[in-house]
């Protein structure tokens, strides 16, 4: 791998139990990278950030990882469940327990992880809330608490999966602008899943699309010129 690069798939095919989802990909996700992945329900696109994650072995070809990512230098923010909105922790508690993804086998927390866990707070402007509840928290700040655990998570990395999914237009545009700033300003790597395509395009260097018939990938402007972006965006209007 070079320097640059984060993770580098070759002809990668992921599935389940014998069955492809996804096959013959190419896909090189570099150092300060902005990757919007669309596509059709159903199509993999959660599943390719499982691969990406190393939670899903190829059944062809290979994914390979920069060693910091190996060592768990990157944020994931998975899609919510029910059961995860009434998670019983206060706001503190949640996003330090992202620190233990750094490889340590402590039974405590570093005064080091916990500065760290203040700032990222502070960062995403939670830092108000860290003593409340985290499950009586609206949907917008209950993202931006997650992704405050993700960057103690995270020195590289940020893998998204529909993180719009039940905010108001007003908090969705807030978390996008949240992560326009991780990634000019703080150098932070993002790759994310999102049926939001119109604010995605915005924000994206590339776009892989992943359909029926094959994959796209290239610049949002070439998207949108492209069979399946016009295709996908007129389904979008």
């Amino acid at each position: 791998m070079k320097a640059n690069e984060l993770i580098v798939c070759r002809d990668v095919s992921l599935g389940y139990e014998g069955r492809s989802v996804l096959a013959h990909l190419d896909l090189t996700i570099q150092a300060g990278d902005y990757l919007c992945i669309v596509g059709d329900n159903g199509s993999g696109k959660s599943t390719l950030l499982r691969g990406l994650l190393g939670l899903l072995t190829p059944q062809s070809g290979s994914i390979q990882r920069a060693p910091e990512l190996e060592k768990g230098a990157v944020g994931y923010l998975p899609q919510q469940t029910q059961a995860q909105r009434d998670f019983p922790a206060t706001v503190y508690e949640v996003v330090l327990s992202g620190c233990l993804n750094q490889g340590s086998f402590r039974f405590f927390y570093t005064a080091a992880q916990k500065s760290q866990a203040l700032m990222n707070m502070g960062k995403l402007g939670v830092l108000e809330l860290k003593d409340k509840s985290y499950r009586d928290l609206s949907g917008g700040q209950q993202q931006r608490v997650l992704l405050a655990r993700a960057l103690c998570a995270a020195s590289r990395l940020l893998i998204l999966d529909e993180p719009i999914t039940g905010l108001d237009p007003a908090a969705a545009q807030d978390l996008y602008k949240t992560l326009a700033y991780l990634h000019e300003k703080e150098g932070m790597a993002v790759v994310m899943v999102t049926h939001d395509l119109k604010a995605a395009l915005r924000g994206a260097r590339r776009v892989l699309h992943i359909g029926r018939d094959g994959f796209f990938l290239g610049t949002a402007a070439d998207y949108l010129a492209s069979p399946q972006g016009r295709r996908f965006r007129e389904a979008d209007l």
